[in-house]
């Protein structure tokens, strides 16, 4: 299985709906609080190529964007090969 992180906030349903996703699938990931450590929104914002909204998701250390791209690569059958180590 491939390494999930997914930066987040508290207040974003976006966030809510791609854990969503992400928990039906069975998915292990590490979240990541943007608002509760400090320098990590800058980090996000670095890994992100400058996009700066929550979520920001990464598969294996790769950017696939946020909740509306993580719903469109479950609609095109290509997120469960990534989950699973596959390009």
């Amino acid at each position: 299985m491939a390494k999930v992180e997914i930066y987040t906030t508290m207040l974003c349903g976006f966030c809510y709906a791609a854990k969503r996703l992400l928990n039906n699938k069975g998915v292990t990931y590490t979240e990541i609080d943007t608002m509760l450590k400090p320098g990590v929104r800058r980090e996000m914002i670095e890994r992100a190529q400058g996009k700066s909204t929550v979520p920001q998701i990464f598969i294996d250390d790769v950017h696939v964007g946020g909740c509306d791209e993580l719903y469109l690569l479950e609609q095109n059958k290509r997120l469960d090969p990534l989950l699973e180590g596959k390009p």
